[in-house]
């Protein structure tokens, strides 16, 4: 004689089939003291039956006019109940493992994630590992267990889109690190980890969905990936960020100084050896004379100035830079540039908006002239490739990065935000304020 199946809900409701003989005539069905929900005599052998309520290990009796003979046992099993270990959210191509613990879970039959039916491996009554399914779209669904015991839900899962990265301000930042960047884009909220160039950020925080602070670790220079790794998917943004270098005066043959000039950065020489007037010049950095940072530095000027002379210009210059207003963009100058009163570079709001002058022979600025930055222009993102030399004359306020062939001069008074490199000649300063640009 046997019950098949053995096991069912607290609650009844479960089909049970007996086998047994004599069952012809059956008057009742009893699981422990109640009585079946219903049953059916399908023959001499077999009755189909409906279970009541009720709890725990009952027998199961049939009662004939013949008598009453106890056919087997049936194992009343509770409602199970679960949550979900985190992480709570995942791909939308699903594949993961999430993993469900609680109670009465050991006769589970089925799970599903919404509608989609997830496989799964049982490990324990209060444990179940589940593979978790593909969904067609982003959002939160309701995870079902049901057993023989019943069926929980109310627990959530949420489906997640890939992240995506549109920009990074500022892009470029120091070789040494520690400077805050914001990234945007999309689908960060389950956001677990910030790379740049393969090396985790110092920390990172989520600011919302579309954004993420974070803050850089050192890097060698030149441009580096940043990826954002997501419970959804990992977005990489190839190159998206530049390390800096520290130099903010660095010399071909030479540096030399008169008076007391400021330089904050770092301030070298290759490949020549001359470094003179410090002090009474300070410098708020190191000091390179034919090191193998000053060596490197040399280097890296050198293919940053090729950049620059590659890139297609996008507007031709000429005679005086005074008085204008230019946008971002690459500007050609195929001979010298001179600067008298004011040039205004107009950002239009993008902290990452960019400017490149190539200048064929030299640039010479007159008396008390400037660079004025507007609207989240930076000095990092102005660069004045020089074909030749450059020379800033008495007070002028300069504004960007100069990478000059051969020298540069700048005269008494004349403030730099920015920095001064000269690839094959001397730097020559006299009473300067010159401050590296990150």
């Amino acid at each position: 004689m046997a019950v098949i199946p053995n096991q069912g809900s607290t609650g009844g409701g479960d089909a049970v089939t007996l086998t047994g003989s004599h069952f012809t005539g059956t008057t009742s069905v009893l699981y422990g003291t109640r009585r079946a929900a219903s049953f059916t005599v399908l023959s001499a052998s077999t009755t189909a039956t409906v279970t009541p309520s009720g709890h725990g290990p009952v027998p199961v009796s049939v009662t004939t006019p013949g008598g009453t003979g106890v056919v087997g046992s049936f194992y009343y099993l509770p409602p199970p109940s679960f949550r979900l270990t985190p992480p709570p959210a995942g791909p939308l191509a699903g594949g993961n493992t999430a993993t469900l613990t609680g109670l009465g879970l050991y006769t589970t039959y089925e799970v599903l994630f919404g509608a989609q039916a997830a496989a799964f491996t049982v490990d324990s009554d209060g444990q179940l590992t589940v593979t978790v399914p593909a969904a067609a779209s982003a959002g939160p669904v309701t995870i079902t267990v049901r057993t023989r015991g019943g069926t929980a839900g109310g627990v959530v899962y949420t489906y997640l889109d890939s992240p995506s990265i549109t920009v990074l301000t500022p892009d470029k930042g120091p070789v040494d690190g520690g400077n805050l960047v914001v990234i945007t884009g999309t689908a960060f909220s389950y956001t677990t980890g910030v790379t740049v160039g393969g090396a985790p950020a110092l920390s990172w925080r989520i600011a919302s969905d579309t954004e993420i602070h974070a803050l850089l670790p050192a890097g060698e220079l030149g441009p580096v990936d940043i990826s954002v790794i997501t419970l959804g998917g990992t977005a990489t943004a190839a190159d998206a960020y530049t390390y800096l270098g520290r130099f903010a005066v660095l010399g071909g043959a030479s540096v030399t100084n008169t008076g007391p000039s400021e330089v904050t950065g770092d301030l070298g020489v290759s490949p020549g050896v001359s470094v003179t007037g410090f002090p009474p010049g300070q410098v708020h950095g190191v000091i390179h004379i034919t090191d193998a940072d000053a060596l490197q530095a040399r280097t890296d000027l050198i293919a940053t100035y090729e950049t620059a002379v590659a890139q297609l210009p996008d507007a031709d210059v000429s005679g005086d830079l005074g008085g204008l207003t230019l946008t971002p963009g690459v500007y050609n100058a195929p001979t010298s540039l001179a600067l008298t009163g004011t040039l205004t570079l107009d950002a239009q709001g993008d902290r990452n908006a960019e400017w490149v002058f190539q200048i064929g022979s030299t640039l010479t600025t007159a008396t008390a002239s400037r660079v004025l930055l507007i609207n989240g222009a930076t000095a990092r993102n102005v660069i004045w490739q020089i074909g030749s030399s450059a020379t800033l004359g008495t007070d002028t306020a300069f504004t960007g990065r100069i990478l000059a062939l051969t020298s540069i001069t700048v005269n008494a008074g004349v403030t730099i935000h920015g920095q001064a490199l000269a690839i094959n000649g001397s730097v020559t300063l006299d009473t300067n304020t010159i401050t590296r640009p990150w």
